[in-house]
């Protein structure tokens, strides 16, 4: 697999959807451990259309692992930001911001 293809197909493609794959499940106040068995779903699509378009190898086992392993990190970090979000947004007299990906309680 060449670096153009990763990163067009596995980084923005399949990337944006993680992305809204991680948002989603955050929105919708799911476990952390969906964004790791969608992305594992993703993986092999991203595969499968690496093996349709660019003639990548299907079974490819470091191929996927890779892919996968990109798709579920920007899964994961959009999970973190939209919690944190929905936290501070949904419970301002509870929590308040103490960083990008971080909440703290209030303190009276």
């Amino acid at each position: 697999m060449s670096i153009p293809v990763f990163i067009g197909v596995t980084l923005i493609l399949f990337g944006g959807a993680a992305y809204m794959m991680g948002q989603a499940i955050a929105i919708t106040w799911r476990p952390v451990l969906h964004v790791l068995a969608y992305g594992m779903l993703l993986g092999a699509g991203d595969r499968f259309l690496i093996f349709a378009l660019f003639g990548g190898e299907l079974t490819s086992l470091t191929g996927y692992l890779v892919d996968t392993v990109a798709i579920i990190a920007i899964g994961l970090l959009a999970f973190r930001i939209t919690r944190v979000n929905r936290m501070v947004s949904q419970y301002p007299w509870l929590y308040r911001r103490s960083g990008f990906f971080s909440w703290a309680e209030i303190s009276e």
